[in-house]
């Protein structure tokens, strides 16, 4: 039997969303920590996406199959009395044999966080980058718009031996300002490593005035991270929301 688990967690103490063999500190190692008590089998998952050391998701997906039917409530229970506090899987449904949360995903939303304020907020400062500076956010939105649409985003890549395609779309950014706090928005139909985190150290240069707003065309024709701004520390972004097809 297959089962869709949606997924909520706090990333800070985590190595990311990959389990790894050097550490046991991961969202999917926990995870299938658990399923496997369950089940009293070697389960593996297979997740949406890898989110990075540090990130957090609010609705991070991940399909998994089960050698026998279970009751998509017993799972629930199970899993959120023995994952650490954390890590909260929010839904679990059955879905066809045929179901992979990765391959089936067909785009995802990300939002990041900026604190404009003087002082960091205790309470906030897990979930979002203390900046401590004004930005100008007509600028922002101005570069933004330009980096809307179908790209090579080579530029904002993290991984410089991508072999793969480094052309994504994305549908929307949009930037939200309020007080203290500066929130984007990223919506597409995939993002390489680290780069909503370089879009948004690049957009943050472009509201302190470091970075023209007309100059993303030209990054985006470079083609090298070399020249795009900076990756903006992990705890600001948050994965939101995974879309599959109706269907």
């Amino acid at each position: 039997m297959n089962y869709l688990l949606t997924i909520e967690y706090e990333g800070t103490r985590y190595e990311g969303w990959q389990r790894q063999k050097k550490t046991t500190q991961t969202i999917q190692g926990k995870l299938e920590q658990v399923l496997s008590r369950m089940t009293e089998k070697e389960i593996e998952i297979d997740g949406a996406g890898r989110t990075d050391a540090g990130v957090h998701a609010k609705n991070q997906t991940a399909s998994v199959h089960l050698a026998k039917k279970w009751d998509p409530k017993e799972i629930l229970q199970y899993m959120n009395q023995y994952l650490p506090e954390d890590i909260c899987v929010k839904s679990v449904e059955p879905v066809s044999e045929r179901f992979h949360a990765r391959l089936w995903a067909e785009g995802k939303c990300y939002s990041y966080r900026i604190g404009t304020d003087e002082q960091k907020s205790v309470f906030d400062r897990k979930f979002r980058y203390h900046l401590g500076e004004a930005l100008d956010v007509e600028a922002m939105r101005r570069a933004a718009q330009d980096l809307v649409g179908t790209h090579d985003f080579k530029s904002f890549c993290g991984n410089p031996k991508m072999k793969k395609s480094t052309v994504r779309t994305i549908t929307d950014i949009v930037i939200e300002e309020s007080e203290h706090e500066i929130r984007i928005v990223y919506t597409g139909n995939g993002f390489l490593q680290y780069m909503v985190r370089i879009l948004t150290g690049t957009l943050i240069e472009v509201g302190q005035h470091r970075r023209d707003a007309d100059s993303m065309p030209e990054l985006l024709e470079r083609m090298e991270r070399k020249f795009a701004g900076v990756t903006a520390p992990a705890e600001g972004l948050c994965l939101e929301r995974v879309f599959y097809s109706k269907k």
